[in-house]
């Protein structure tokens, strides 16, 4: 399940049990791959898949991430995701997650715990020139059939 305000995007996952390393909690690579899900149903929810980005000549690349440690996260537990995206006036824009435990691993309600932030900076790549494109903002909206899902602050 989803939902999505002007500024902030939420994505509900579960923790599973091959994504536990020997410590017991998850693999800190699994951290990325939640915050990268997040940004994809980020994306999905504007109406923006890959189709409809390649029929604009486009595709999202990631060029940096950065995740921030707070919780561990273990095996049943549930998680909410969310996606909050910053243009600015280059090529790039930045997406940010937090990832929050709020269910245990019987499935009952917890206090929302803050499990990591990720920060990612992202581009638009023109699929013929193999460059970034300018106007990120403006082309993912032209692009978008729920536009509305997308503008996020403006970042300085």
């Amino acid at each position: 399940m989803t939902s999505a305000t002007p500024a902030r995007f939420r994505v509900r996952i579960g923790v599973r049990s091959y994504e536990v390393d020997v410590n017991g909690h998850v693999n800190h690579a699994v951290y990325h791959q939640y915050a990268e899900h997040a940004r994809m149903e980020h994306f999905r929810g504007a109406g923006l898949s890959q189709a409809v980005l390649g029929d604009h000549g486009v595709t999202v690349v990631l060029l940096a991430t950065t995740a921030h440690f707070r919780s561990e996260l273990r095996a049943g537990e549930e998680l909410e995701v969310d996606s909050e995206i910053a243009f600015g006036e280059g090529r790039s824009f930045t997406m940010s997650h937090r990832i929050v435990r709020d269910h245990d691993v019987d499935g009952a309600p917890t206090d929302a715990t803050l499990a990591a932030d990720v920060e990612c900076t992202l581009g638009l790549m023109d699929l013929t020139k193999r460059r970034l494109v300018t106007g990120p903002r403006e082309l993912l909206a032209a692009a978008a059939r729920r536009p509305e899902v997308l503008p996020g602050p403006v970042r300085a």
